[in-house]
């Protein structure tokens, strides 16, 4: 009998007549022992030695691969399993499962340079952003809109209504600090926190997310600020298992009418170039031209329509935190975008 239904039970019986009682705990009493108990005809049960006991085998997490495939014709459909061959730091790996996941629910953070060097393209940013998610969003599917400049703000959170996240980035505004300061701690504003926004939409917002994660970034590439640095960026998107867009979008005017610049700007764009590569993702340069811009969201779209999942049960079988490198090839003449490596951290954080 359980503690809670023991004591219900000996409070009703001390409400119970004396008399009626008495015969009641009279019949809960032990009987007296009038000699040996009968001999039982029930077979012995056997004794079961600890080495007898049943071993367990803990399986190591799965590990989870989206990735998209294109020749010089366009995206891949019709991949099998067997088309494809893996290799995680340079040894081979068995695939477990092998489908196409255009159907799988879709998790997007849109990540929206609001810095001053984006004052005249972020009307075409808005534009762009909000017909991108009207035409991707379907109700099983998700998204959240995040401006950074000094500082790194959710302007929308989960939703998947792309009208909630268009109105939420009509109101963004260009911010250049204007005397104020950070909110990650640095006491002088400066510059754009990229490398923290991307860190913060991966780590805090959609590590525990399952199934299809991506990041559309819309920047020039700069980062000037951040307390996280560009590994950070990266290794906190690879264990979030998400890809990483980047459309590099610049002003012109800002950069002296001279494209992109030559100090800032090109650093930016070989980071955002590895931080892309590294994520199973791409950088799209669409300079300060609108109809490219479009174009650049229309690629984003048809990738995450054409997109494959492979599974697999690691051969090191140790969740001891260490980077694995990944090798995934689906034929000779074939490109295939995916995610160069994974964390190997006990847990589902693999499979996410």
């Amino acid at each position: 009998m359980r503690p809670r239904l023991l004591a219900a039970t000996l409070i009703s019986l001390a409400l119970l007549p004396p008399v009626l009682l008495a015969p009641m705990l009279h019949g809960q009493e032990a009987p007296s022992p009038s000699g040996p108990p009968p001999a039982s005809d029930a077979p012995a049960i056997p004794m079961q030695n600890d080495t007898d006991a049943p071993t367990i085998n803990v399986e190591v997490n799965l590990v989870d691969i989206y990735f998209s495939a294109r020749d010089k014709d366009g995206f891949i459909t019709t991949l099998a399993k067997s088309d494809c061959s893996l290799l995680e730091d340079k040894a081979p790996q068995t695939v477990k499962n092998f489908t196409q996941e255009k159907n799988l629910p879709l998790t997007i953070g849109i990540l929206l340079d609001t810095s001053g060097s984006q004052m005249n393209v972020l009307p075409l940013e808005k534009e762009s952003g909000a017909t991108f998610l009207r035409e991707v969003l379907t109700p099983k599917d998700e998204a959240f809109l995040i401006s950074f400049d000094i500082n790194v703000d959710l302007l929308a959170d989960y939703t998947n209504r792309a009208s909630d996240i268009a109105r939420a980035m009509n109101k963004a505004q260009i911010n250049t600090g204007a005397g104020t300061g950070s909110v990650t701690g640095n006491g002088n504003p400066r510059g754009t926190l990229l490398f923290d926004a991307v860190f913060t939409a991966a780590d805090e917002k959609l590590r525990q997310e399952a199934g299809r994660k991506v990041i559309v970034m819309l920047t020039d590439g700069g980062d000037q600020g951040s307390q996280e640095t560009l590994k950070n960026a990266i290794e906190a998107a690879q264990k979030a298992n998400t890809i990483v867009y980047v459309i590099l979008i610049a002003d012109h005017q800002f950069y002296g009418g001279g494209g992109f610049g030559i100090n800032l700007a090109d650093t930016g764009a070989r980071d955002m170039d590895q931080l892309t590569r590294e994520t199973g993702g791409r950088m799209i340069n669409v300079g300060h031209d609108g109809r490219k811009l479009e174009d650049a969201f229309n690629q984003i779209q048809e990738e995450l329509r054409t997109q494959y999942r492979l599974s697999y049960y690691s051969t090191n079988k140790k969740a001891d935190g260490t980077y694995r490198k990944l090798d995934l090839t689906c034929g000779k003449n074939l490109k295939v975008q995916a995610r160069k490596g994974y964390y190997a951290i006990s847990g589902d954080a693999a499979s996410n």
